[in-house]
This record gives C-alpha cells, sequence and structure tokens, in this order.
C-alpha cells in the first residue's frame, strides 16, 4: 500500500524547529552579499561554487562539515548583519509552513569590544520579532485562517573554545591565561547563563532554553555543571548536545547532572560499544535502562537526519538511523534540520525523509509533529502555550480533512 502522506501535505501542516543554529542556516545569498560588503574572504562568490566548495551535499567527517561556520560566524559581527539574518531565518521557516521555531546560537561568538552579549542577543531577538510581526498582522492570521507564528530564543555556550574562535574568547583566555582551561570553559558557560537570564528578565528577550555544544569526545557536559545548575535555579529549560560524538554515558550525564530536558541528537543512545566506564558490566541492561529512563521522563530527543547522516559515516543508509529503535521504544521525539545551509535541507524536507525511510503512519506523523509543540521551550505561559497548542492541532486536523488523511 502506497503512503498516503504527500509532499503538499508535509508542506501544508504546522511545524516547528527545535533544534536550529542560527550560524548554520543563513540564505547563501545573504553569505556571499554580507562577505563582499565586510571583505570577508570566501573560496568563491558564486552560489553553486560554494556548495560545490564548502556547502556540500555530503561531507567526509565532522571537521569538513563545521567549515563552514568559519564564514558565516565570521560576516555577523555587526549588530545589522545579525539581525537581516534572523529576520529571514523566520521568514524562510514561515515561508514552509513552520509555525514555532526555537533559534540556537553562542552569543559568545559574535561579542567584543563593540558589541555585548545583550546586545547580540537584541539583534536576533530584533530580526525574529520583525518577521512575526509581519506574517501575525497579514490577514491570513487576522481571520484566524492560520495559527500565529512564534519562536524563542536558546544560547549555546560551548564545550571547549581556544584562540581565534572569537574576541570574546581571546580575551577570556588572555585574562586567564594561568589558569586551567576545562575552568575557562566553565566560567564562560556560567557568564552566559547570567546574561541570558539578564536579557530575558530585564529586557524581555525571550531567551528560553540553554545549550551546551562543541566537540564533545574529552570535553563532558559535566564539566559545565554549575553553569547549568544556575540556568535549573532560574527556570530555564535545558537542553545539551549529547550522544552525538559519544555514547549513552554522555547523554545520562546530560540528563542527571545537567538537568536536561531535550537531548540534542542522541544518535548513539543504543550505541553499547561507546561505553567505556569500567563500572558498567553489562552494556545491554544500561543502555535499555537509559532508554526507560528517556521514556518515563519524556525528555524528547531532537532528530535531524540529513546532518546525522553526513557528519556520521558509520551510519550508511538513512534506514539505519537509531530514529527507527527511538520509534519502537516509544520514545519521544521531534524532527529538526539542524542547519539549513550547511546540510542544505529544510523541516519539510526531513519529515519527508522520516516518512519514507521508516514508514511512518499518518498518525505517528501527526505524534511527531505535536511534541514539537508540546515539548516546545514555549516563551509565554503554561495556560498560553496551552491554548496555542490545541490551536495548533484544530488547524492539523482541518488540514487532514482536506487532504483525505485518516
Amino acid at each position: 500500500m502506497k503512503n498516503i502522506i504527500s509532499r503538499e501535505f508535509l508542506e501544508a501542516i504546522p511545524k516547528t524547529d527545535l533544534h536550529l543554529h542560527l550560524d548554520g542556516s543563513l540564505r547563501l545569498s545573504t553569505l556571499i552579499e554580507l562577505a563582499q560588503k565586510q571583505n570577508v574572504k570566501l573560496p568563491s562568490y558564486d552560489e553553486e561554487e560554494l556548495k560545490k566548495l564548502v556547502f556540500k551535499s555530503h561531507y567526509n567527517d565532522l571537521g569538513e562539515y563545521l567549515q563552514g561556520f568559519g564564514y558565516t560566524t565570521a560576516i555577523m559581527q555587526d549588530p545589522e548583519s545579525i539581525e537581516r539574518i534572523s529576520y529571514e531565518l523566520a521568514e524562510d521557516n514561515i515561508n514552509e509552513g513552520v509555525k514555532y521555531i526555537e533559534v540556537r546560537f553562542a552569543p559568545q561568538l559574535h561579542q567584543s569590544s563593540k558589541l555585548d552579549v545583550i546586545d547580540v542577543l537584541k539583534a536576533v531577538n530584533n530580526g525574529l520579532l520583525k518577521a512575526k510581526e509581519d506574517y501575525n498582522s497579514s490577514d491570513i492570521i487576522k481571520t484566524g485562517k492560520e495559527p500565529e507564528f512564534e519562536y524563542g530564543i536558546i544560547s549555546c555556550a560551548m564545550r571547549m573554545f581556544d584562540y581565534g574562535f572569537s574576541e570574546y574568547f581571546d580575551d577570556l583566555l588572555n585574562v586567564h591565561k594561568y589558569s586551567d582551561r576545562k575552568w575557562i570553559f566553565s566560567l564562560a558557560s556560567v557568564e552566559l547563563v547570567k546574561a541570558s537570564v539578564d536579557a530575558r528578565d530585564n529586557y524581555g528577550i525571550p531567551v528560553v532554553g540553554f545549550d551546551l555544544a562543541g566537540m564533545e569526545m574529552g570535553y563532558p557536559a559535566v564539566d559545565h555543571k554549575t553553569a547549568y545548575s544556575l540556568a535549573h535555579k532560574h527556570f530555564m529549560k535545558k537542553t545539551v548536545h549529547a550522544g552525538e560524538a559519544f555514547g549513552p554515558e554522555s547523554i545520562f550525564q546530560a540528563i542527571t547532572e545537567l538537568h536536561a530536558d531535550r537531548i540534542g541528537h542522541g544518535v548513539h543512545l543504543f550505541n553499547e560499544e561507546m561505553i567505556y566506564s569500567p563500572a558498567i558490566k553489562d552494556k545491554k541492561d544500561y543502555v535499555r535502562d537509559l532508554a526507560q529512563y528517556i521514556g518515563d521522563g519524556r525528555t524528547t530527543l531532537e532528530i535531524c537526519l540529513t546532518s546525522n547522516m553526513q557528519t556520521l559515516p558509520s551510519i550508511k543508509d538513512i534506514k539505519d538511523h537509531p530514529f527507527k529503535k527511538m520509534r519502537e521504544a516509544k520514545l519521544s521525539t521531534t524532527i529538526c534540520t539542524d542547519n539549513r545551509l550547511v546540510s542544505r535541507t529544510t523541516v519539510t524536507d526531513e519529515l519527508q525523509k522520516a516518512v519514507e525511510a521508516f514508514d511512518i503512519s499518518a498518525k505517528e506523523l501527526k505524534d511527531i509533529v505535536i511534541y514539537g509543540f508540546k515539548r516546545s521551550f514555549f516563551p509565554k505561559s503554561y495556560l498560553v502555550k496551552r491554548k496555542y497548542v490545541r490551536c495548533i492541532i484544530d488547524f492539523y486536523e482541518k488540514l487532514e480533512k482536506k487532504f483525505n488523511i485518516n
């Protein structure tokens, strides 16, 4: 029996993107234009050439995948550019039916003597807010035909950094040049939590969550426990990149030590071979208990299929992606893009890949999509969130009838 879920239906339904990196999701034309304006050197100033050289459909490894971020962050060092890129990202999502996004980025990569962390967060919010207001004031929203567009911002701390990452990180390393590097990394994370809470509480910027990104192997999440405890005390939601380049222990650590509400990727959740602690005698039991723990706590896994296929050569076929096992274990999952430019994808593309590769039924698709809204770090009150999710479900069910989806 043919799958009844069409591309047209996927484009029409309300969607979320909860794992969306700002600096990995620029319009290629904007990157080229701003690079020329700012005298930032690119390997080419032609879109097709850049796709061949940098933003490829396939990468050899994570290092090659990350190469493009050096170019994107280079042109995001002034408020005007950051605001424009944020506006365009929201607009691109709106145009494909994405109703809620959580834009994550590392503000300290854009921080300098001319731009403090609050200025950076303001610039991102200004762009997103303008796109939201433009769309929500349109007739299609005013007449109640479709749900409004909403967004939140997630601040990313870096697991590690070195000279050349940003002016801010260079200054921090210089000031503390006799200190242990991991202590410096932890200090930067604590500073970012404090700034994020300040931005939320005193400037009205919807910083809805805190994240930890960067090199996972050799830089355990627990090194940033102080920052996450501080975020926890200030009622800030938490997600952690975990199980992407390290195994199940990294995911366990993120949930138990850092109070993670969601996990970014979690690809190696079921990978017994990546359990290294000699204290864990029965690896099969450990993986089973961890999956059970995640399921019981409704810890949502942010799944990025295309990105994982590009950075993890061990996954030869998309049908072998652990998303299959996650579904079998009935875990809470949501489909995300990770990086729209670097992975050359959209939310609709990711959903279509999931539907085709894993033979997802209409009911399963609906559950996955609605999980995105329910498990979001929505910036408004719980009562408002419930009302918004109900509006999303009603709209989704109207589209099911329109497309004859049972």
